[in-house]
């Protein structure tokens, strides 16, 4: 990422700007599942429970509950990204203070480190 990019306004607030409409979209899924998951917690207490229905409930409210989790991680990430543009470290990696290429940042605005150091974290974990 070349230095004019990092300190450019335009380029920091259209950054800015399509982070925020991620945050927002992310913020509106994860309160619509959580809705629908108190509906089916409601709804599975007022219905007969047969085994299998209650299996299947069982195995949707984990799907979902992974979905949440996943956006809630991005979540945090987008919110990074965010607090980064504000206090001007956009596009430096956390891990090493390396720039993030432009592809990188094109593709995952909300990256925080570069596809190396991201590779090398899924492997410890």
């Amino acid at each position: 990422m070349s230095q004019m990019q990092i300190s450019d306004t335009g380029y920091l607030d259209r950054k800015r700007r399509a982070l925020i409409q991620l945050r927002d979209a992310l913020r509106k899924t994860s309160n619509e599942a959580e809705t629908e998951e108190t509906g089916t917690q409601d709804e599975s207490h007022s219905l007969a429970n047969e085994y299998e229905d209650g299996a299947q409930r069982l195995d949707s409210l984990e799907k979902e509950g992974n979905l949440v989790r996943r956006d809630v991680m991005h979540l945090a990430r987008v919110e990074r990204a965010l607090a980064k543009i504000a206090d001007g470290t956009y596009g430096l990696s956390d891990v090493s203070g390396a720039r993030i290429p432009d592809g990188r940042l094109e593709a995952m605005p909300d990256a925080s480190n570069t596809v190396a150091e991201q590779e090398a974290s899924e492997r410890r974990a």
